[in-house]
Parts: C-alpha cells; sequence; structure tokens
C-alpha cells in the first residue's frame, strides 16, 4: 500500500514549490487534500505523478505544476466565491474550498459530479456545491464570481461566462492552440476582460470551448 501522506509531501516539494509556488495557503491546501481520494480506485497509485491524469470518462485532473501555478496566480482570498469548471471527480474544488469562501463546481458528467459531492461531503468539506451542467454555460444563477477556473483546455471563453465574473474578478484557462498551450490569467476592469499570458501548459479542449471552424470565401 503506498504512503500517501509521503507521496504528496515529495509532490509539493518537487513538483509546486520549485515552480516558484511558495504562498502558505496553496502550500498548505494541496498537502491538506488527499488527492488520491479524488482519483478511482483502481488509479489511486498515480495520484502524485508529475503529469496530467485522465479520468476513465475523458476528463483531466491538472498536474500538479499547473494546478499550483494557477492557484498562485489567482490568489483566491478567504472571503472569495469561485466558480470551478470541470471539476471531475472534486480535486480542484477541494483546494479552492481551503482557499475561498464558498465553491461552485460544475461538471457535466452527471457520475463524476455525483461521485465529486459525495466524496467532498465525506471529507467534510461543506462549503462546495456540485453542479452537473453545461461547463461552458456556468452557473450564472449563484454568481457573479470573484474568481473563475477552467479545469481544462480552451480555444476560446464565451462572454457569457466571462459576464458572470465580478468586476475586479479573475479568471484562469488554459488557451490551446494545436498541441501547444499556455494558462492565460484574465482581470475583469470596468467589464472587460485583459488577458496576460502566466506559464506554458497544456490540456484537452473542454466540451464548449472549441472555436467554429471559420469560413474564408
Amino acid at each position: 500500500m503506498s504512503d500517501f501522506v509521503t507521496l504528496r509531501t515529495m509532490m509539493v516539494d518537487t513538483q509546486v514549490r520549485p515552480q516558484d509556488v511558495t504562498k502558505f495557503n496553496i502550500i498548505e491546501a494541496m498537502l491538506d487534500v488527499a488527492r488520491e481520494l479524488y482519483l478511482p480506485d483502481a488509479m489511486q497509485d498515480v495520484a502524485y505523478v508529475g503529469e496530467n491524469i485522465t479520468l476513465p470518462s475523458g476528463r483531466v485532473v491538472l498536474e500538479p505544476r499547473t494546478t499550483g501555478k494557477i492557484l498562485d496566480a489567482l490568489d483566491v482570498q478567504p472571503d472569495e466565491l469561485v466558480l470551478d469548471l470541470g471539476c471531475g471527480l472534486g480535486y480542484s474544488a477541494a483546494l479552492l474550498a481551503h482557499l475561498g469562501d464558498a465553491v461552485v463546481a460544475v461538471e457535466d458528467d452527471a457520475e463524476l459530479a455525483s461521485e465529486a459531492q459525495t466524496t467532498l461531503s465525506n471529507q467534510n468539506i461543506d462549503n462546495v456545491a456540485v453542479i452537473e451542467g453545461d461547463l461552458a454555460q456556468g452557473a450564472a444563477k449563484h454568481g457573479p464570481y470573484d474568481v473563475i477556473c477552467i479545469q481544462g483546455g480552451v480555444e476560446y471563453v464565451p462572454d457569457g461566462l466571462l459576464a458572470q465574473l465580478k468586476d475586479g474578478g479573475r479568471i484562469a484557462a488554459i488557451f490551446m492552440t494545436g498541441a501547444l498551450g499556455e494558462c492565460r490569467i484574465g482581470h475583469k476592469i470596468e467589464g472587460k476582460v485583459t488577458w496576460r499570458m502566466a506559464f506554458n501548459a497544456t490540456a484537452p479542449v473542454l466540451s464548449g470551448f472549441t472555436k467554429e471552424p471559420e469560413f474564408v470565401l
């Protein structure tokens, strides 16, 4: 049987801290949240590898390096409301729950959503609501949000989703161009979101975030 506590500490010390992720609350969350519990039983032994983990549904749990750097760039505050899109089995939502006031997690796979809510409840994480729904639609009725975190690749972000971000809020997404990707952080100021490149990362493009092909005459 794996010693998951030791593996978790090694993950933080070798994959997260060396990436200049040093905020105490993020390190504490990544040490505290048992990543293996948010994977199917048969996949728990790969919980702490330094790469994206693909769940049987096709949803990806982002590599620890990427997760840590996204959380560092978003700098979630204890009084903030977070929208987590594509939460899979709930790992990202559990981390965000440690950092913010409350999390609305959206998953379009009904089975994943149900399992995520059960696992979060079993871990006494009671400030996350998991909703089954279209990822690109977000969850407008629970917003607006201080922070939006997209757990996968995008080719673009729909305006309707950006509208759910509060003025002064931040959004993180991995923009993919073919096999290459970069994580960008968007800041909303006076109703407009301005994006900046944060670091290189890759992830499969999520349903609803692909660009329509442009027809050229």
